[in-house]
């Protein structure tokens, strides 16, 4: 079974979500992103950390600035000089579940659950749909 890796790419901080088994994904802490070299580096050492297979993107479908978007994903993705297989998921409303699911557990805090939650389902999405 692959080791695969999502990411949900923000400009504050990136969600991350991990399958080390087909039917269990788990959320990690977001990594804060100061810069790209920085986040690009961390997000490097939790591939080389894990043994990553495959990365998951989640990526915007709709909207005039998808197109734009998806070129700031692949740079970013670009960055990381990752050997395996890159995919892009589209991430439709990910981050609005995440925040439902969150609903009554914990306050809305900026501590990249959220985040990370929204890219546990977009993970989730691609193995359901692989």
């Amino acid at each position: 079974m692959a080791k695969i890796l999502a990411l949900d790419i923000g400009l504050k901080r990136i969600g991350v979500a991990i399958s080390l088994h087909k039917d269990v994904v788990t959320p990690l802490p977001a990594i804060e992103r100061r810069n790209r070299k920085q986040a690009s580096s961390d997000t490097k050492q939790l591939i080389k950390e894990w043994g990553i297979d495959k990365i998951v993107v989640g990526i915007p479908e709709n909207g005039s600035s998808s197109d734009e978007m998806r070129r700031r994903f692949e740079h970013f993705v670009g960055l990381l000089n990752f050997n395996g297989e890159t995919v892009f998921q589209s991430e439709e409303l990910s981050s609005v579940e995440a925040k439902e699911l969150m609903m009554g557990e914990i306050r809305q805090k900026r501590d990249g659950r959220i985040d990370s939650l929204s890219a546990k389902i977009v993970l989730e999405r691609y193995l359901a749909k692989s």
